[in-house]
């Protein structure tokens, strides 16, 4: 959407809030986006278009740059009503749905190719899935993949356990995961990350290339391994209930118009995490590419980790066989 579009958007809502309904409903929703970023352009965009199609009924207040807190955080603040919603990773709805991160497995996509396919049929059934837990979802939107990023080199699982290896802390699957590859992980919370990488805390990192960029990661690393890892994606939920407190029209204005929104974010994630792939090599970091005998051993341990989440019940059987036969049909082909 451009800025003169943006702009007569803005003059609209403001006419119509002028004469809005006292009693509005109004969605307050967090993210960790900062203001200026075009994560939040497009959001507040959508929340203009969204006032204005139901004229003024629903009003949308974001807190950006985490001023609610980090994901966990956010969650229980609507549990409690302050929060009607907001933007969170996959991993922070765990505890909730459980399978909901299930295109997080390691090391279970080999492409974007892969990715598009599979999320084409599979993310109707996880958002719906997750409705059933009383979370409406407007959409998924893609972290891109993650990457071994290092200060010394990682060209096989042996060097990786030698590693200092960051895991964000709070999300059980990863837990579990690291079992079976028999790591270091070292649980920081993201804001701690940078400050590890420089005091040698840790000397390793898991990450995308557009996140390494932005949190500046990529200035205390030297390597990367150059496989994708895991898929990383956000969530965008609201509460169910409070969302079915709207009427069925608003309800329907809202969904669409929100839908479409984070579809072009997840589109624009896309495009900067190629972008940010590509600079990399620019800033001095070095792309390792394994050997085949190398990437089997990593493979191996994947479908490990895959099976034990099963096992131990983080996972169901049906969701990951569902996606196991959409990857290996897409490959045969």
């Amino acid at each position: 959407m451009g800025f003169h579009r943006s702009f007569a958007l803005a003059l609209i809502l403001a006419v119509i809030l002028a004469g809005a309904p006292t009693q509005a409903a109004r969605l307050k929703l967090a993210t960790l986006s900062p203001d200026g970023s075009a994560w939040m352009e497009r959001m507040r965009e959508g929340a203009a278009e969204v006032a204005v199609e139901t004229g003024g009924r629903v009003h949308i207040k974001y807190y950006p740059a985490g001023v609610m807190g980090n994901d966990t955080a956010v969650l229980q603040k609507m549990r409690i009503g302050q929060l009607q919603g907001g933007t969170v990773m996959a991993g922070s709805l765990s505890e909730v749905y459980p399978d909901i991160e299930v295109y997080s497995l390691p090391m279970k996509f080999r492409s974007f190719s892969e990715v598009d396919h599979v999320r084409k049929t599979m993310d109707p059934l996880l958002l719906d899935a997750l409705s059933q837990k009383g979370l409406i979802a407007f959409g998924i939107a893609e972290g891109g993949f993650a990457y071994i990023l290092s200060q010394k080199p990682v060209r096989n699982l042996a060097d990786l356990r030698q590693r200092k290896m960051w895991i964000p802390g709070g999300n059980p699957n990863v837990l579990e995961g690291v079992k079976d590859f028999n790591l270091k992980p070292i649980p920081l919370a993201v804001s701690d990350v940078l400050a590890g990488l420089q005091t040698g805390l840790i000397d390793t990192v898991t990450t995308s290339p557009i996140a390494a960029v932005a949190l500046q990661w990529h200035t205390r690393v030297n390597y990367l391994l150059d496989v994708p890892f895991m898929y990383i994606y956000a969530l965008f939920v609201a509460d169910q209930k409070v969302f079915s407190k709207l009427s069925p029209k608003d309800q329907a204005v809202v969904r669409e118009i929100l839908t479409r929104m984070f579809a072009d974010i997840d589109r624009r994630n896309r495009e900067d995490n190629i972008k940010a792939m590509a600079t990399l090599p620019n800033q001095g970091i070095e792309f390792i590419t394994p050997s085949p005998e190398a990437l089997a051993e990593l493979r191996d341990h994947s479908d490990t980790v895959a099976r034990r989440l099963v096992e131990t019940g983080r996972f169901s059987p049906r969701i990951v066989k569902a996606l196991d036969d959409d990857l290996n049909a897409f490959r045969r082909r």
